[in-house]
């Protein structure tokens, strides 16, 4: 054994709707001594994400649920304290599954090292990370966005959205950003560079959107769903491109939507106008496109010519109400949990 006790968030009970503090528990592990092929992580940042969320829930998805008991998972930025691997030595920062916990032992699947000198370690769990190679993929390899045309997406001033509408923008096309908030709606102007800001929370969002897009909508990368959707679906152009990344706004919804069934409209526009609906998981493309990613988005970020921002929790205790916090959409920016 190690004297290393390692301080964890755990899944305490499934949420019903809306997740409440209650479903999570704290806890302490005592950890082994790495094995041979192993290693002893201590995590100095982890990602709160929205598919989180489905994970809590038993139902059947893409990733596996988390076990209620078990710890809740995610990626994180963890130093190398003990390395019994070859391929990683004592002090090497690297992306791993941590999950919400202080330390962790791993074997190395999934790890990959990080360059501090390259790019802050934090945006490996940000724009050059999953939420940025989410970006990249869906936008560049599904929306396929050209010179001239209107992108539009939700949740623009997250780490997606963001991403999303300065590479459209950089594909040469008009970019409309969708946020809660002026405040989020200005930042989304002047730091990102959108062409328009729409706060979804107006009394006449639809019709602000409407006027924001003259010309209609080729491609909407679809972060959001719910009304949202609703207000983009008669703006689509023939032909557009619908990237569906997530619908966070049907994360917590219990049983079915209410009001009049909308999928009858919904595939009557889809078929009338040729649109193509994807839905997609990053990890598809990233035998072939990773590399690029890193490339190409890691020179914008190492220029500044591509802008990221970082909303930072201090503390494992924080985890559970930030999390919550990002499913009503209270962060601004990549949300992260630093740890002492």
């Amino acid at each position: 054994m190690t004297d290393m006790i390692s301080r964890q968030i755990l899944l305490a009970a499934r949420p019903v709707g809306q997740p409440t503090p209650a479903d999570f528990r704290f806890a302490e592990s005592p950890l082994a001594a790495p094995a041979a092929g192993e290693m002893l992580l201590e995590t100095h940042l982890f990602s709160l994400d929205p598919y989180m969320r489905g994970r809590m829930s038993a139902a059947k998805s893409y990733a596996k649920p988390i076990d209620v008991g078990a710890v809740m998972g995610g990626e994180g930025v963890a130093r190398v304290l003990r390395s019994e691997h070859p391929g990683f030595r004592e002090g090497d920062m690297v992306l791993a599954p941590t999950g919400w916990q202080t330390h962790a032992i791993s074997n190395g699947a999934g790890v990959r090292k990080l360059d501090p000198a390259a790019a802050p370690v934090s945006t490996a769990l940000g724009i050059l990370g999953m939420p940025g190679f989410t970006a990249y993929t869906g936008l560049l390899l599904i929306g396929l966005p050209k010179s001239g045309e209107t992108v539009v997406v939700a949740a623009a001033t997250g780490p997606v959205g963001s991403l999303v509408g300065q590479l459209a923008k950089r594909a040469g096309a008009r970019a409309v950003g969708i946020a809660g908030g002026a405040e989020k709606c200005a930042f989304g102007m002047t730091e990102y560079g959108f062409d328009a800001m729409i706060d979804h929370r107006a009394a006449d969002f639809p019709a602000q959107l409407a006027q924001a897009c003259p010309e209609g909508i080729d491609v909407y990368f679809e972060n959001v769903g719910g009304a949202v959707w609703q207000a983009v679906l008669p703006l689509l152009n023939s032909y557009a491109r619908v990237p569906v990344c997530g619908l966070i706004a049907q994360y917590n919804a219990v049983g079915d939507a209410p009001g009049p069934d909308r999928l009858p409209v919904t595939m009557r526009q889809i078929l009338s106008k040729s649109l193509l609906l994807r839905g997609f998981i990053n990890s598809e493309f990233a035998a072939g496109h990773y590399g690029d990613f890193l490339r190409i988005v890691g020179a914008g970020v190492a220029d500044g010519s591509l802008r990221y921002r970082e909303d930072i929790v201090e503390g494992l205790e924080a985890a559970p109400e930030a999390f919550i916090g990002l499913l009503e959409g209270r962060n601004f920016g990549k949300l992260l949990v630093k740890l002492a």
